[in-house]
């Protein structure tokens, strides 16, 4: 059965917005639905958004160098792809360079590196040269990365 949902004032909105925001780093677009969610009325958001700013809460520069520097670290993804999540999350292309400024050039091209070499090695199964080299760039243009890059790595590591 359906309870009603717990109805929150501005201020108990507005801790809870905190809290949401200290735990890990937010966009706009994030604490925005997280207070629809809990049933805040448009009224009450831009009040507690400006709150949040103010209080350095939520700082979409900030957001978007730990996003960037995360996905890029953590699950290996190219900067295309972290560009459309971004752009995805409502950020601005000012925000998203100084995020992708997180990326050393060195770090990007050793992952792209080690990333396609180990994707390469995975498919020993097949044998034809240009079904190999297919599976290979599309697995990393799936991860996000340039496709210039890619067709030039899968060339490199399944030769004629």
């Amino acid at each position: 059965m359906n309870q009603p949902q717990k109805s929150y004032s501005v201020e108990e909105a507005t801790r809870a917005a905190e809290h949401f925001c200290a735990y890990q780093e937010r966009c706009h677009q994030d604490v925005e639905r997280k207070l629809k969610k809990i049933g805040m009325i448009d009224d009450a958001i831009d009040q507690i958004i400006p709150h949040l700013l103010q209080h350095n809460f939520l700082n979409e520069t900030r957001f978007a160098k730990a996003f960037a520097g995360g996905k890029f670290r953590i699950k290996k993804w190219g900067r295309v792809r972290i560009v459309r999540e971004l752009k995805m999350r409502g950020l601005n292309k000012r925000t998203i360079d100084i995020g992708l400024a997180e990326i050393s050039d060195s770090d990007y091209y050793e992952t792209l590196e080690t990333l396609s070499r180990k994707r390469n090695n995975q498919l020993t199964s097949e044998t034809n040269k240009y079904k190999r080299r297919k599976k290979l760039a599309d697995y990393l243009l799936y991860r996000g990365w340039e496709s210039h890059l890619v067709y030039a790595k899968a060339v490199e590591l399944v030769p004629d």
